[in-house]
């Protein structure tokens, strides 16, 4: 294992419980070197709200930066087992069609129930995306599949 901090995208195995504390730590301690960065690098000289914008870092790498928004916000991430089966319900965040985006899912496990809670579940994750500076749409697609699609805002001409 190379020590690396990966964010939960929800493709990935569940946590065992005995971690579960040590992986909060780990994201609180990433999440609060993201809201440096976003200190550091603000657009508008530096300093000001961290929350207000994405830095361009997140925007380069937008999965990476949702997921560890969604998991600092304590949404649960969906997990996938040695079989490739879905086993937890919660986020899975992937890239979007254009760059810069990302697309959000609520998933879980088969007849698990996820697609009646999404609704509501993708609400809560684009509510705690908004407060970052996150632009997340709800969107439905084919079969009535919910899904959020975000992206940084537009940066204004000045």
């Amino acid at each position: 294992m190379s020590g690396a901090f990966d964010a939960a995208t929800g493709d990935g195995p569940p946590l065992p419980r005995a971690e579960a504390e040590q992986r909060s730590r780990e994201v609180r301690t990433a999440f609060e070197g993201l809201l440096q960065i976003r200190r550091l690098t603000g657009r508008r000289g530096g300093g000001g709200d961290p929350a207000a914008r994405p830095a361009d870092w997140e925007v380069r790498q937008p999965v990476r930066a949702v997921a560890l928004a969604l998991e600092a916000a304590k949404q649960p991430p969906s997990a996938v087992g040695a079989d490739g089966v879905r086993v937890a319900t919660g986020y899975r965040v992937t890239a979007g069609e254009r760059p810069g985006t990302a697309v959000v899912e609520w998933l879980g496990p088969p007849a698990a129930g996820a697609a009646h809670a999404a609704e509501s579940a993708l609400t809560a994750c684009a509510t705690a995306l908004e407060r970052l500076g996150w632009e997340a749409l709800l969107y439905r697609g084919p079969r009535r599949h919910r899904r959020l699609e975000v992206e940084a805002p537009a940066t204004p001409e000045r």
